[in-house]
Parts: structure tokens; sequence; C-alpha cells
């Protein structure tokens, strides 16, 4: 019995091995099949297509097995499947990627997400329709003609702003920022919807203590006690998205908790998937928001609201400006609040308390202290020409709320949940911008404004066509809106904007970001200094902005250390004008042997022109692949047309190879295989679509 059950599991073992070895085997054949087939395809074939594509040359293979009676004539044939097996493992790749495209199997989890979160806003979409009904806003919604009308000034457009404010208002949340956003986008709205948005009031009641007291547990990881030596349960203010309470570090100093509302997040992420689907359905219904960019402008306030939900973003943002303007300095005369990193979550910001009084009660607070109110507007103008046009990050809302006077006469910058960013042919674009308005330029002032649009401007055919009278119509809005004693205000650049929309230009969101702010900042500065005039304090500035050496002037006038300032700017300025005269002197030196050349060749008739051609990368890459598909396409129709004859006329004519297998027919087969592969990757090249060179 020993001896038999040791036969049985040594039977066993080896049986076993034997289907390991079959099994390894098919895999080697599958995965081989079709990597093979992705390589003649040039593709990278993934785990699950390369597994798919191998059974079905697996099975292309089993199928094709050819009646013979004798192994030697089969073994002869065995290249030929094998050919059969890559052909119909590269039509399977083909296949699934015209019917079923890459990304393809996710498309039902993306269904059954967006049907569940369908099913989450729809009860929120219909409250906000019902809301939107009540204040007589669905006729707008629905036709193209009534939102135009409303768009125009009359008493229908007046009553369907008000209808809009209070709509927003009685929404909340995500719909008042959207509003205040509007509110300062002169660029998209007419005037009499600006004056109803900007009474905006997003004031809240504050949320329970008890929850906020749980939030700050959790985020913290400590009980509140013990993070805070004491902490004020009514807070100074409470918005839609977050509130702030003061408190006092354990054994640190006094301290501003911003607290973000609890399950706020769910709400606004549902609110901001309506707004999104609202400004996307008024861009197909107006025709004048094709121009506005109503959908740009939905999908940019939902990313910043998303950003505004995740305080360690708005921590980031300050650390930026800081660093810009030297705000965590003890001696800046522009404070931005230092962060407490360790008490810093997502949905808790933790910052330097900082004592003063905000900029619309600064007023009366500076004449108390006798403190010189244009200075104190000097000063936080200053500062914000610096952060947009030297540092390329700025504080994008510098409302009267977000701007203090520090007890020490200083100015201190709060909120930084929004925060512009531009690139540095932005900067250097409003800095030509500067330069052409203080010298009266206008033909400087379209230049730079066309590089501040950037490629939008170049896509408008009637601006080419209108290029002079563009030109003119600036030198009209310099004249009454940047002539000398001219004092900005808001309709400045509400006439900028409907300037610019007359020709079809559309402002990115991010030089519109920059206007805004400055619209911001006149308005905020007007409280302290009414007779401050912005246009003035820039024009000052213009010299030192055109040779990249922006000096601020916020200290006074007439002192000595001023004037050095002054000589040292303007010897500066010298330097770079030689530097460049310098530079440009060979090729001035040339210019006229060139031109009198060139005349001379027109004259004779014997003006040419020579162009590289595919000087371009991509010219080079898209040429070379055609060659590549014609040579592919070649040879498939050669060996196809070979491999026919050889099939057709060489039946019964060449030597056996066995006997039931002839050499010019086998040959034919396998050069018949050859060529339908190759036809099938020509056909792929010419079928599939950019990016499908990568793994799929």
């Amino acid at each position: 019995m020993t001896w038999l059950a040791t036969t049985s599991i040594d039977d066993l073992s080896f049986g076993l091995l034997i289907v390991l070895i079959a099994v390894s085997s098919l895999g080697v054949f599958v995965f081989g099949v079709s990597a093979i087939s992705g390589r003649l395809l040039g593709i990278r074939v993934g785990p699950l297509r390369a597994l798919g594509a191998g059974l079905v040359g697996l099975g292309a293979m089993l199928a094709f097995k050819p009646t013979m009676h004798d192994q030697q004539s089969m073994g002869v044939l065995y290249g030929v499947q094998v050919g059969v097996s890559v052909l119909a493992a590269m039509a399977a790749l083909v296949l699934a990627e015209v019917f079923l495209p890459r990304g393809s199997w996710a498309i039902p989890m993306r269904l059954w997400r967006a049907m569940r979160s369908r099913l989450r806003r729809t009860r929120r979409y219909s409250q906000i329709s019902r809301i939107f009904m009540r204040h007589g806003l669905s006729r707008p919604l629905r036709s193209r003609h009534s939102l135009e009308r409303a768009l125009r000034p009359g008493e229908f457009g007046e009553r369907m702003a008000r209808g809009l404010r209070l709509a927003l208002e009685e929404c909340g949340g995500a719909f008042i920022k959207l509003g205040q956003l509007l509110s300062t986008r002169r660029d998209l709205l007419p005037p009499h919807f600006i004056d109803e948005l900007s009474r905006l009031q997003s004031d809240v009641p504050p949320a329970p203590w008890g929850d906020v007291a749980a939030l700050l547990r959790e985020e913290l990881g400590r009980p509140v006690d013990d993070a805070f030596e004491w902490i004020e349960q009514i807070p100074l203010a409470a918005a839609s998205i977050a509130q702030v309470h003061r408190a006092k570090l354990t054994g640190g100093p006094v301290v501003v908790v911003k607290v973000q509302r609890p399950g706020i997040r769910e709400r606004v992420e549902r609110d901001l998937d309506i707004v999104v689907a609202i400004t996307r359905s008024l861009q197909q219904r107006s025709r004048s928001s094709h121009a506005m960019g109503l959908r740009d402008l939905g999908d940019g306030f939902a990313t910043s609201v998303r950003e505004e939900l995740d305080f360690r973003i708005e921590a980031n943002n300050a650390a930026v400006v800081a660093e810009s303007c030297d705000g965590y300095e003890a001696d800046a005369l522009v404070r931005v609040p230092r962060v407490y990193e360790e008490f810093t979550t997502a949905r808790v910001l933790v910052q330097e308390w900082l004592e003063g009084v905000t900029f619309d009660r600064a007023a009366a607070v500076a004449d108390r202290k006798g403190l010189d109110r244009r200075q104190i507007a000097r000063t936080a103008f200053a500062s914000m020409l610096h952060q947009i046009l030297r540092a390329g990050v700025f504080h994008a809302d510098p409302h009267p709320g977000n701007v203090l006077l520090l007890d020490d006469g200083r100015i201190g910058l709060l909120d930084f949940g929004s925060v512009g960013r531009i690139d540095p042919s932005v900067r250097h674009a409003l800095q030509e911008m500067l330069v052409a308005v203080d010298r009266g330029d206008r033909a400087g002032l379209h230049d730079a404004l066309m590089a501040l649009l950037g490629t939008r401007a170049t896509r408008s055919e009637d601006l080419m066509l209108n290029s002079l009278l563009l030109e003119r119509e600036l030198g009209q809005f310099m004249a009454q809106h940047l002539g000398a004693g001219a004092r900005p205000d808001t309709e400045m650049f509400t006439a900028l904007f409907q300037l610019l929309a007359r020709f079809g230009l559309a402002v990115p969101p991010e030089v519109a970001a920059v206007f805004r702010a400055l619209a911001t900042i006149e308005g905020t500065l007007g409280r302290v200094s009414p007779d401050f005039n912005m246009i003035d304090e820039a024009r000052a500035i213009a010299v030192d902005l055109l040779t990249d050496r922006l000096r601020f002037r916020a200290t006074g006038t007439g002192s000595e250390e001023e004037g050095a300032g002054m000589a040292s700017g303007f010897s500066s300025l010298a330097r770079g004008a030689a530097h460049e005269f310098l530079s440009a002197l060979p090729m001035l030196r040339r210019l006229p042997r060139r031109a009198e050349r060139i005349g001379a060749s027109l004259e004779e008739g014997r003006f040419t022109v020579r162009v590289r051609v595919l000087a371009d990368e991509r010219e080079r890459r898209f040429v070379s692949g055609l060659i590549h598909q014609l040579t592919v396409t070649l040879l498939a129709a050669c060996t196809g047309l070979m491999g026919v004859v050889l099939v057709v006329f060489g039946t019964g004519r060449g030597p056996q190879v066995t006997a039931e297998v002839e050499l010019f027919p086998l040959l034919g087969y396998q050069v018949l295989a050859v060529s339908a592969i190759l036809m099938l990757r020509a056909l792929y090249t010419a079928i599939r679509r950019p990016g499908t060179h990568d793994t799929f």
C-alpha cells in the first residue's frame, strides 16, 4: 500500500508539472504574440488588451490547422500558423482601438458617478430654479431675446438685475461669491447689473460653537483647550464658507483662527456644479456671451472657490505675497500676518493677529493720530504695484475689509484666499501700458494691449482690419480718462472693457484679475484719501518701470535720500539706454548696405527669398511619418502581389518540401501573411488618433 501511495503521489506531481509547463507555455505564447502585434503596430499594449489580443491569436492559430496526413507537413506549415496568429492579434488590437478606445472601460463607472452626482444635486437644482422663478428670472434663462434685453439699460434690465441680486442672496453659499465676482467684471455685465450686484452681502449666522469645537479637535488632533489658552466662541465675522475667531495660543501670541463651516465642502461642490452648468447654458443662449467668455468665467470661478476650500492653499498664498513685499519683516511698510503652520490644516487656518482698523474706518483713526492719509494711500498703492509688476503674485481682492491701518501707521493685508498670478510677458505688457500712458502714446498703448491680450487678439479679423481705428479710439480714451487732471474711477475700466468688446477682444481671466484688483484698490484708497489719484501716482514711477527698477516713494518727497535714489534711477536709465544702443549699433551699421542691396535687386528684378523648408521639428516628424507610411503601404502591396503570384502560378511547378507541401505555395502563403500584417499596420497608422501611440 505504501508503494502504491508513493507512486500515486509521484504521478500526481508529474501531472501537475506537465500542466504547469503547458500553462506557462500558453502564457508565453499569448503574451508573446500580443507583444509582437503591438510592436508591429508601433504601440505599447496594456495588460488587459495584451491578454485579449493574445487569446484571439491563440484561437486563430488553433482554428487555422491544416488537414495534413503526416506530421512533417504540419511542422512545415507552423510558420504560416504563427503568421495568422499574429495577424489575428493585430486585428483584435485595431478593432479594440476603433470600437473600444482607450479608457472606454471606465465609461460605465463615469456614467454611474455622473448619475449619482446628478441625483444628489437634483433637489438643490430644483430649489434654485424655484428661487430664480420667484424673482422673475425664468424668462432670461429660457429665451435668448429676453437675456439680450435684460443686458440692455432700461426698466426691464434694472428689474432683472435686482431680481438676480435677491436670488443670489437667497441661494447663498457659492452663489453669493459668484455675484460678488460678477460685480467686479465690468467687461462682462452692464452698469445696472454691476450696481445691483455690488450690494451683495455674505454675512450669515455663525455655526454653533459645539460644531466648530468638534471640527477644531478633529483637525488639530487635540482638545481645543490644549491648543489655545482661550478662544472667543463668538466669531469676529462669519461668511458663507468660514468664520473667524480670536484666540491665544498656549504659551504664545494672540492669533486669528479661521475655521471652515462644518459640512460646507459638500454643499459648495454641489452648488459649483450648478453654477458651471448655468454659465455654460448662458454661453449657448447669448450671442454676446461668446465674447464675454461666460464658460471660462464659470470654470475659473469653480477652480477659485475649490482652492478657497483648502486653507493650506491660502496659507501658501500668504507666504508668497509676503515674500514678494517683505511682509513678514518687522520693519516692512506693508505687513502680512504670519501663518502658524503647525496649527494650519485644510479646514483651519491660524494667523498672526494684527492690531488695527479696516480701511473703511481708517480715515477717522488717521486724523486722530495725525497720520498723513495721502501717504497711507500711496504706501498701499505702491505695494500693490510692486506685487503686480515685479513679483507677478498679488492680492486679488483688496477691498476695504481686507486692508488694515495698523496702530503704528503701517498697512496690513488680510484674506489671501484670492490671489492673482501673471507671467513675465503680462507684467512687461502692463509696464509698457503704463509708460505709454505717461507719454500719451496711443500707438504704444495699442501695442501693449495686443501683447497683454496675447493670442486672443490675433484671432480677431476685425482687429487686423481696423487697427488704425482702434488706435484712434484708444487716443480718445486716453484723452478722456487719462489726460491731465483726470481721475480714475470705475467708469474708466468700464469704458476700456467696452472699447475692447467692440473690436471683438476678450480679456483673459488673469488680466481681468489685475484690472479688477486695481479697480478695487482704487475704491479702497478713496475711503482714506478721497483726493488720491491712482493715475498720477502711476505716472510718477513710469520711468523706473521702463528701466525695470521700480522704486516706491512712500516715505515723502524732497528728502536727501530720495534725491540720491532719483539720481541713481536716472543714471541706471542712461546706462541701460547706452547698453541697448551699443548692442544695436552693428545692426544699424549694416542696415544701409542691406537696404541698398534689396533696392537694387528689386529694381533689376533679381529679388529672391530663400526659405528653410522643414526647419521646424514638427514638420520633419510629419514628413518622416508620411514617408514611413507610404513605404509600408508599398511593401504591403508588393509582398501581397508576390504572394498571389507564388500561390497561383507556383502550384505544381516547384520542388516538393514534403509529400503534401510544395515550396512555391508555401512561400506564397508566408509572404501573404507578411503582406496582411504590413497592410494592417498601414491602415492602423492612417486611422489612429493623436496620442494612441501610447499604452492603451
